[in-house]
């Protein structure tokens, strides 16, 4: 699977820290939007290239946007935080609202980087910044 994220935001970098944290099974590859291969993923998705306004899960021909994202991501981390996924029974629209508020104010609250994150070496492998650069192989089973 493969996670798009604002490579400027302060939250979003941070929520990238945390899912490697949590992600045993190392399912997720990470693109910065800004990234070739972020601007790519995004126009093989028919999104816009300047759509950084949220985070991007893409898990095979699905895409997942907004909350949808946040809430499959939590999901694929395992116990506890799959737990959260309960929340997709707010309706999309209530959820979405949040995330957007969110959204618009992330660089404010969180802060907003000069340049994307350099993956450290261990995390080099989760890491695709280049189109020709070939996506990590996960080594869980998916599920």
């Amino acid at each position: 699977m493969q996670l798009l994220f604002d490579g400027l935001c302060g939250l979003c970098d941070r929520s990238v820290d945390f899912i490697i944290r949590h992600d045993r099974h190392h399912r997720f590859t990470f693109s910065p939007l800004q990234s070739p291969a972020g601007q790519a993923a995004i126009r093989r998705a028919g999104l816009t290239e300047q759509y950084f306004d949220s985070i991007v899960l893409i898990d095979g021909n699905t895409l997942y946007t907004h909350s949808d994202a946040v809430l499959n991501i939590a999901r694929r981390l395992g116990w506890p935080w799959k737990l959260v996924y309960g929340l997709i029974l707010i309706p999309r629209p209530l959820r979405d609202w949040g995330y957007r508020f969110i959204a618009r104010h992330r660089y404010q609250w969180f802060g907003k980087r000069e340049a994307c994150r350099i993956p450290t070496p261990a995390e080099r492998a989760q890491f695709v910044v280049d189109v020709d650069e070939p996506a990590a192989q996960p080594a869980g089973n998916g599920a």
